[in-house]
């Protein structure tokens, strides 16, 4: 009781400075206030449950709230604030009535929207006067019971709101509106302005009030109608006031709000195409009001507002995404790229080196095998005489070293230039970073692949290296056998008879380089095909290594930027 009763006084004040007709009138409010404190009280029915979202904006609220969940760890919050408000509002929209559509009525001051708010309810609700700011809080009217959680959404208090016709619920064609009558978005007061901004963020739908004077205000286009372009479907601007202009004037004003509109991006739906509804009207002469009741119960009636306008917040929401998501070229990892950095690394592990020694290594186990004992001889007492020679090579100098790492490192560089050509930043920043972190211990990896290589055992030895040798040890022992039988006949012991001696002599010590230069022609195809095995071993060892630390982590962060760019594809309802 003291709650209605403090309504009550609230509702009479508003009364004061009424006469007349107006007090009339005024008492027809203070029923609507009244009812309003019973809608305070909790008097009024439990709205009903609002129902899911259908269709393709179903699946693009679900791909939505994926892209966010996926993108929080690469993108910043900042990025994300506005896709997340949208997923909130939609949420929250979809608890409350689906039976209900509220529609507010913004413009500038003096520009008649509180005039027009009285002229819809058919009965004066919000003030109208010269004194400015008229409207200081939203003010609502509702045709329909069950619309206190959206009007609790918005913030409404109880003593403002209100009925249409000293409380009945009005024209059976406005069953379900709730009509919402905001602050000047041009006031001197920046509470208002803050006022209107936080109810425009919330409302189905916007009937935006322009008079002749105000039409072309920079301030209406540039902070509302033109970034609010993508809301056309949702948007009604009305011309008021036209009955203070003479003959075709007011055609003009409307042909030029038009290109305005036109400019600003907003399409207008005419001929049939979905689009902002441009009228008009003279709120307080009524001409043109009924035509505006009865657009508005048609769009009341069809009660797919609120899914139009979360529809337009996504669309909003997947523009200002789009750099964050939308390639320039085409980035990833093809298999040219992956052969590349595997050239790369071998090159900067050293395999052709490798290879080379390798196959260099089996010529000289081969020479050693099937060489004359005259020549193993004299390779000994070379190294005798020179203490250094045979013995492995010195390490690998700094500057090589160096020169190796720098090699990597480049490697590296290049395949994330690759692998990131037009990807965007958040994205390319994500695959470099992946990309530093697998690449910190790939130079000493790959320096222990190369020992390792370095450092094979004995090559193997082919079946016909045994045939040789004793083929050699025949051709050795001949040169002996001769020298031993010409010995004897110079001694007396044998009987004299140089030629067979020195043929002998000559088999054996032509047929040692003969065996040896055979055996080393026949070595060069194993010994390269071995160098070609060892150079393949540490190309492979050291594709793996780079794959393992560089390209799988590039590749599971340009998959998991994939994915979510299919769910973007399916949020902003792209064609890639």
């Amino acid at each position: 009781m003291i709650a209605r009763r403090a309504g009550e006084k609230d509702a009479l004040e508003e009364l004061d400075g009424l006469d007349g007709l107006d007090a009339l009138h005024g008492v027809k409010g203070l029923t609507g206030a009244l009812d309003g404190v019973g809608s305070a009280l909790g008097s009024e029915p439990r709205p009903a449950e609002g129902g899911a979202y259908g269709g393709p904006l179903r699946a693009r609220l679900e791909a939505l709230r994926e892209l966010i969940g996926l993108s929080r760890a690469r993108l910043e919050g900042s990025i994300l604030e506005e896709a997340g408000r949208v997923l909130e509002e939609a949420s929250a929209r979809q608890r409350l009535s689906t039976r209900h559509t509220v529609v507010a009525i913004a413009g500038a001051s003096g520009s008649g929207k509180s005039t027009l708010f009285n002229a819809l309810a058919g009965v004066p609700i919000s003030e109208t006067g010269l004194r400015r700011p008229t409207t200081s809080a939203p003010i609502a009217c509702t045709w329909s019971d069950g619309a206190a959680g959206l009007l609790d959404r918005l913030a409404v208090p109880g003593r403002l709101r209100r009925k249409p016709l000293a409380g009945g619920d009005g024209d059976e064609e406005l069953h379900g509106l709730v009509l919402v009558d905001l602050p000047d978005h041009d006031s001197a007061l920046v509470h208002h302005r803050d006022e209107v901004d936080r109810v425009l963020a919330l409302v189905d739908a916007v009937i935006w009030v322009v008079d002749p004077e105000k039409y072309a205000d920079a301030a209406l286009h540039e902070r509302y109608l033109r970034p609010l372009a993508g809301h056309a479907e949702i948007t009604f601007v009305v011309l008021n006031q036209i009955d203070r202009l003479p003959g075709d004037a007011a055609d003009q004003v409307l042909d030029d709000l038009r290109r305005l509109l036109d400019e600003d991006g907003m399409a207008l739906g005419e001929h049939g195409e979905p689009g902002a509804t441009v009228l008009a009207l003279s709120a307080l002469g009524g001409q043109g009001v009924g035509e505006l009741r009865e657009l508005l119960g048609r769009f009341v009636q069809e009660r797919n507002a609120p899914a139009r306008r979360i529809s337009a917040d996504v669309d909003a929401a997947a523009g200002r995404l789009r750099p964050a998501y939308v390639a320039t070229g085409h980035p990833g990892l093809g298999e040219r790229s992956r052969e590349q950095f595997a050239d790369r690394l071998a090159w900067a592990v050293g395999a052709v080196a490798a290879g080379e020694t390798a196959e260099r290594a089996w010529l000289r186990n081969a020479g050693r095998a099937c060489g004359t004992p005259w020549l193993r001889l004299w390779r000994w007492y070379e190294s005798t005489r020179m203490p250094g020679l045979g013995k492995p090579r010195a390490p690998v100098a700094p500057e090589e070293e160096l020169t190796a790492r720098q090699r990597v490192e480049q490697a590296v560089r290049t395949v994330v230039e690759e692998a990131t050509a037009g990807l965007p930043a958040p994205w390319a920043h994500a695959v470099r970073e992946a990309a530093v972190r697998g690449a910190e211990g790939l130079p000493e990896a790959l320096d222990e692949l190369a020992v390792a290589a370095g450092t094979p055992g004995r090559p193997p030895r082919p079946a016909w290296w045994p045939a040789a040798v004793v083929t050699q040890a025949c051709m050795t022992l001949l040169q002996i056998f001769g020298a031993l039988w010409l010995v004897g006949q110079i001694v007396g012991v044998l009987e004299p008879g140089l030629l067979p001696p020195v043929l002998v002599m000559l088999a054996g010590i032509i047929g040692g380089p003969l065996v040896e230069w055979s055996c080393a022609a026949a070595a060069r195809g194993p010994a390269r095909r071995y160098g070609q095995d060892a150079e393949r071993r540490l190309r492979e060892a050291a594709a793996g290594c780079g794959r393992a630390r560089v390209l799988d982590p590039v590749s599971a962060e340009l998959m998991r930027y994939r994915e979510v760019r299919d769910q973007y594809v399916t949020v902003s309802r792209l064609r890639m």
